[in-house]
């Protein structure tokens, strides 16, 4: 058995740094002092918890330029959206401490008894199995409502970007966060099943692909572990025929494009009623095409390099399997000679049903234009997935597109002419293959709690 974790720097192909594997016994030892700190840490006040949570809200951003150069060299985020990624993370640690108390604040309901109420105690150690497109915000948006709960929480990060999750453990310890509140392994994903089966691990939660969190699900289940799944996406955004055309090109090439597309919640599939087709088209290859993609520390750049050769491949074949299919490519659409796992800005339309454009996800900088008759053929279509993480609808009518938001379009995130995105304030997840549960706002902090019922005589 390999006994490294290897990052390899996706712009260059070259390896950067190896991590030793957590060996078994270091596993059961991190699992069982998790366990121990368990008890002091629930026990203490939210205002202590939230000390020690704005303390590392605090020293991320003095961390800030490093953290994002280290995700850029790991995983090929542009570095400033590395600074981007950092600062949400010390709002989001800041938004839990500050609001923690009052949404688990006790409930009372009135019945027959002298007093009945309903309060929120927490689990215990929550495993968080995270992924490595969002390398530090994942992990802090699991992070923050948990240990704020008074949870304890041992961390399984993606084997690539190994140097971020130690990177998040120094931080946590400088903090000053007690020993055993949150710890890290650093272990391959035929590792995990184990982790999750040990007595210590309270419940699970993951952000990944629709075919790990069946696997994560299968094993939680089996041991009636709870598990939170935020899974895969292919976020449908709906143009309809009244629209701002350059206006809706630039919505939907920037949550196409952010993240380099490597994101659950990025946009995917674009459908577009056919009397506005061949405007949008042009507007949004030419706002593609103006996004500058290459080297992620170089200034201006919007999409680096894609976190992996073997995604990048992946992505590559799926746009010539469309290609073969019937779809058009208007723009991208090949391998650029230079070392490094680059993919340009591509965009593909007449995409039909039973085309990998149409039906799988697309992680990287592809549009898929699938064009609609009509606004009614428009729903159907974008509810034709298996997916239901996010949507949007762009339209100048905002009473229509707002109901249509409301009761039409099935995801758990729909936004009204703006690209999808998280926000600590609002709860996000998907249905579907694209998971169950909730991160975020008041719902993601109530998760990972025994909602218990106390009833007085």
């Amino acid at each position: 058995m390999n006994d490294f974790l290897f990052s390899i720097d996706p712009s260059t192909g070259k390896e950067i740094a190896r991590f030793p594997i957590t060996t078994n016994e270091e596993v059961e030892r991190i699992l069982n002092q998790s366990t121990a700190s368990f008890t002091n840490w629930s026990k203490k006040s939210f205002s202590e918890r939230g000390e020690h949570i704005r303390n590392i809200a605090a020293l991320l951003r003095i961390e800030k330029e490093n953290l994002a150069r280290l995700a850029a060299s790991e995983m090929g985020k542009p570095v400033w959206q590395g600074r981007e990624e950092v600062e949400k993370c010390a709002t989001t640690l800041e938004f839990y401490a500050e609001q923690a108390q009052s949404m688990l604040a006790d409930v009372t309901i009135k019945t027959n008894a002298s007093n009945s109420f309903v309060t929120y105690r927490p689990l215990g150690t929550i495993l968080s199995i995270m992924p490595w497109n969002f390398p530090f915000w994942q992990v802090f948006r699991a992070m923050a409502p948990a240990l704020m709960a008074g949870n304890t929480m041992v961390l399984k990060h993606a084997s690539n970007v190994s140097g971020c999750a130690l990177a998040i453990q120094d931080i946590v310890e400088r903090a000053g966060l007690p020993q055993g509140v949150f710890a890290t392994l650093l272990i391959p994903s035929g590792r995990v099943a184990d982790v999750i089966r040990h007595k210590s691990i309270a419940a699970v939660t993951l952000t990944g692909s629709t075919e790990a969190g069946k696997n994560v699900a299968s094993v939680a289940g089996s041991v009636l572990k709870k598990a939170v799944l935020e899974l895969g996406g292919s976020d449908a955004y709906i143009v309809l025929d009244d629209v701002d055309v350059q206006k809706a090109a630039r919505i939907c090439t920037d949550g196409r494009l952010k993240n380099s597309g490597q994101s659950c919640v990025a946009a995917k599939r674009f459908v577009v009623v056919e009397s506005v087709l061949p405007q949008f088209e042009q507007a949004m290859v030419e706002a593609m095409l103006a996004s500058k993609y290459g080297n992620p520390f170089e200034h201006g750049v919007i999409v680096g390099p894609m976190a992996r050769h073997d995604l990048r491949d992946q992505l590559h074949e799926q746009v010539l399997n469309s290609i073969g299919a019937g779809a058009k490519l208007l723009c991208g659409g090949f391998l650029p000679d230079e070392a490094g796992a680059y993919y340009p800005p591509t965009v593909l339309t007449n995409v039909k049903k039973e085309m990998p454009a149409y039906e799988e996800e697309l992680f990287g900088p592809v549009a898929a234009i699938i064009p609609v008759k009509n606004m009614e053929e428009a729903i159907f279509v974008a509810n034709d997935s298996e997916f239901g993480l996010g949507g949007a609808v762009i339209s100048n009518n905002i009473e229509l597109a707002t109901r249509l938001a409301k009761e039409e379009v099935d995801a758990g995130n729909v936004f009204v002419n703006h690209f999808v995105f998280s926000d600590a304030r609002l709860p996000f997840g998907g249905i579907k293959s694209s998971g169950y549960g909730r991160e975020l706002g008041s719902y993601g902090i109530l998760e990972f709690v025994n909602v218990k019922t106390v009833y007085v005589a």
